[in-house]
């Protein structure tokens, strides 16, 4: 049999990919370590660190001592190796940070997303605001990726529709590579707070979930993991839940409304997603019935606060009654999506993300499994977000470090 050509070559690549993911997620660490991890000897471990250390890949920052011997070499990834760009765009707000190839955050910036009207021109602004407070020369940037609340064409990579953003459309991708002459990808923004749920929040290590989130615009949206991916669909309109139809909720057909996602976006004096799951568990919606409940707040996530507050308050019977009711009703509005999403998929977990769960917290979740048990036959486990921070802008960069060291890294052998 013929020696496969390269082979050698190919396995120093995997070694070295090996080793620095491993010191990216552990490091540092010292030689001996690193061989007994990767299962590589004392002989290949030290000229697999000598090469990566000769390109500026890892370098020395300390010693740990060891036994009668001297001290021990501790080898990290050197930070400045590469840079990546994250970008969560809302309706409200551009936020925006640059981290370097460990995940270390270095700068942070925010923009208005309507200062103006090309969006290839607000990425522009916001990338080289980031490096140059970063301080990190351009050639060094990596990876950019963007949060957007618009579907994304799976086959792509293009905003197909956004109901917030007309100037984000087909062949804005191709033009921001263009310009900023790097890796650019542009994801949906529930799918990216997915991604961070998976790897550090409610759902780490489960291969299946659904995140269900509450936008601070108003808008519900879902991302769908399966096997540790995020399933996008044919066309990338896996997810879009607040068009879901659900008891109580009125049809398209209801409120004058037809053909889909155009009459949508050109629909004068229609609300906003006036039908589906959206009607029932849309901000204004929750604010609606809040205020029916006897509730003080000017915005959903108040609504929740007050409803647990008043709950909590013992001496005022009336206000835990109608705090307790305004929970256990919207509850089983939410419950009437879960579960039809649990019957479709049985995902077994189900998070609740966004400003409006994590306001209700356990008192909210809790009420929503069980009033999803009493709906239908499957019994998820419903859970709060716990990522830190922005879960949006946390899934870009996580999303962007992947990107970034899948090319960075290939490059330790010649």
């Amino acid at each position: 049999m013929s020696r496969r050509p390269g082979t050698p070559r190919l396995l120093r690549q995997l070694n070295d990919r090996a080793a620095l993911d491993l010191l990216v997620t552990s490091g540092p660490l010292t030689r001996t370590q690193i061989g007994e991890a990767t299962g590589l000897s004392k002989v290949t471990a030290s000229q697999l660190l000598a090469r990566l250390e000769e390109r500026e890949f890892v370098h020395v920052v300390g010693t740990q001592a060891g036994g009668r011997g001297p001290n021990a070499a501790l080898y990290a990834v050197v930070p400045s190796s590469a840079y990546v760009a994250a970008l969560d765009i809302s309706i409200a707000v551009v936020t925006a940070v640059i981290a370097d190839i460990t995940g270390e955050i270095v700068a942070e910036v925010s923009f208005d997303p309507m200062a103006s009207p090309d969006p290839v021109a607000v990425v522009h602004k916001t990338v080289m605001s980031l490096v140059e407070r970063a301080a990190v020369p351009l050639d060094r940037l990596e990876a950019c990726v963007i949060g957007t609340p618009g579907v994304v064409d799976p086959r792509t990579g293009d905003v197909r529709f956004s109901f917030d953003f007309d100037s984000w459309h087909e062949g804005v991708l191709g033009a921001l590579r263009t310009d900023l002459r790097r890796a650019v990808i542009i994801e949906n923004d529930v799918n990216l707070a997915a991604v961070a749920e998976h790897a550090e929040g409610a759902a780490k290590g489960t291969p299946d979930f659904a995140l269900l989130w509450f936008g601070e615009g108003g808008g519900v949206g879902m991302a769908v993991m399966l096997g540790d991916r995020i399933h996008r669909g044919r066309s990338g309109g896996a997810g879009e839940i607040g068009y879901l139809p659900v008891p109580g909720a009125p049809l398209p057909g209801d409120v004058g409304l037809h053909g889909g996602y155009q009459s949508l976006r050109s629909a004068h004096g229609i609300p906003r997603l006036a039908h589906g799951f959206q009607a029932l568990v849309g901000a204004k919606e929750i604010v609606a019935l809040g205020i029916r409940h006897g509730l003080n707040g000017t915005d959903a996530p108040d609504m929740l606060t007050a409803a647990r507050a008043a709950g909590m308050v013992t001496a005022a019977r009336s206000a835990g009654e109608r705090g307790t009711a305004f929970l256990d009703e919207l509850a089983e509005r939410i419950a009437r999506g879960v579960a039809a999403v649990c019957v479709v998929l049985d995902p077994g977990v189900v998070v609740l993300g966004g400003l409006v769960p994590r306001a209700g917290g356990t008192d909210l979740s809790q009420r929503v499994a069980d009033a999803t048990r009493s709906i239908g036959p499957n019994a998820p486990e419903v859970e709060v977000s716990s990522v830190d921070g922005n879960p949006v802008l946390r899934g870009a960069v996580l999303a962007a470090l992947k990107r970034a060291r899948d090319d960075v890294f290939a490059s330790t052998v010649d």
